[in-house]
């Protein structure tokens, strides 16, 4: 079967797999409590002759196929939770539970993934183990995360790979172009939670206080110094101040100012630079104004590095589906986080884009009107078989 052939011959399981879509999307299910959409995979994968093993990182599955002797190991991985959004697109499968959607694409991810995993089960040309990783809580934000958990539960040790791959939906790019980054493509993501504490008092009387409301002020400008002073300009750095609570009377010094910050690099280096500078920072700034602090400094994921083989030939199997109008070589980082970078970090791999249109219409993800489109459940289950048949020879 020509490269040419393998898109049209999935384009017959087009129906199935976009209505499959439809209802993942009507019964989002937030991280950890993808209960619904784990039973839907599990019962899938099971019919088709997988081997399923369930209950990794809690509700993480893994659906494995061996076929002709062949000693390759792929991993295909997928993420299926939803997030704590209000959907407003107004489509007729928009989710049912209110105050839970999918603003980023997860249902495709996973429809892509079973599409294709019902392609290689029927008429997939490879010798040699496929192992399918449907993930929880990608969107948990913390290192206890899906892709952690279910490494923790014996993922790799259970399921050994040579080369594992993911992919994600981006607006901004034309629908369907498939956009590829070798190194490190998206950054790290920290949580720094910082309280200052001074001595509360009268606002008429602010000599017989102790203000923790101007050392805050004065720290949120000393930050953006980290940045601008600290890091190599050829370099990435992000350090915001996304919270900054004081007080809650005009006439009242309080005893404690709140802040809280994200922190983000495309450098393991650089992100420990920033961690030294903003501590010694914050309770430099604090002493200075006579106030005293306290930092919880909590490490996110990990810097998203795709490792340069991996990435290479999942960037020829691209180029062998559609061409190279449709194919981008080498995008740009990207700032926002992804927990596969945990995964990278044990096992070599590529993480790549599938675009989600450029339209005016076409909103970012964790958008309230944001919806993945159809026509990559197609155009991301045929790069999967693809990839898996060039993979596994």
């Amino acid at each position: 079967m020509s490269t040419s052939d393998t898109l049209q011959a999935m384009h017959a399981y087009a129906d199935e797999f976009v209505a499959l879509r439809h209802d993942i999307h009507q019964h989002p299910e937030l991280s950890f409590k993808e209960q619904r959409t784990s039973d839907l995979v599990a019962e899938r994968l099971q019919s088709w002759g997988y081997q399923v093993e369930r209950g990794l990182g809690g509700t993480g599955l893994v659906g494995q196929l061996k076929r002709g002797s062949g000693q390759r190991r792929l991993g295909l991985r997928a993420d299926m939770d939803a997030l704590p959004i209000v959907e407003q697109t107004g489509l007729a499968y928009a989710s049912r539970h209110q105050g839970v959607m999918h603003a980023c694409g997860h249902d495709g991810h996973t429809s892509m993934l079973l599409c294709a995993a019902k392609a290689l089960a029927e008429s997939g040309r490879f010798s040699g183990t496929l192992n399918l990783i449907f993930q929880p809580a990608e969107e948990y934000g913390t290192a206890d995360s899906g892709a952690v958990r279910m490494m923790n539960d014996g993922l790799f040790t259970k399921y050994p790979c040579d080369a594992i791959f993911g992919i994600h939906n981006m607006p901004g790019w034309p629908q369907g172009h498939l956009i590829f980054h070798t190194g490190a493509m998206m950054a790290s993501s920290d949580k720094v939670v910082i309280t200052i504490t001074g001595r509360g008092g009268h606002g008429a009387m602010p000599h017989k206080a102790v203000d923790p409301v101007v050392a805050a002020a004065s720290l949120v400008m000393a930050l953006q110094t980290v940045v601008a002073r600290n890091v190599d300009p050829m370099g990435m750095g992000v350090v915001t101040v996304g919270v900054l609570q004081a007080g809650r009377a005009n006439n009242v010094i309080p005893e404690t100012a709140h802040l809280e910050l994200s922190v983000r690099s495309l450098d393991p280096k650089v992100r420990n630079l920033l961690q030294e500078r903003i501590t010694e920072l914050v309770h430099a700034q604090a002493k200075s104004f006579g106030c005293t602090a306290q930092i919880d400094y909590q490490r996110g994921y990990a810097v998203l590095i795709n490792t340069e083989q991996e990435t290479e030939f999942a960037r020829q199997a691209g180029l062998e589906l559609l061409g190279e109008k449709q194919v981008v070589p080498q995008g740009a980082a990207l700032g926002g986080s992804e927990d596969f970078a945990f995964m990278l970090e044990h096992c070599p791999g590529s993480y790549l884009l599938i675009g989600n249109g450029d339209g005016a219409g076409d909103c970012m993800v964790h958008n309230p009107g944001f919806d993945f489109k159809d026509g990559n459940v197609v155009i991301g289950a045929a790069y999967w078989k693809l990839l898996a048949e060039r993979f596994l020879v």
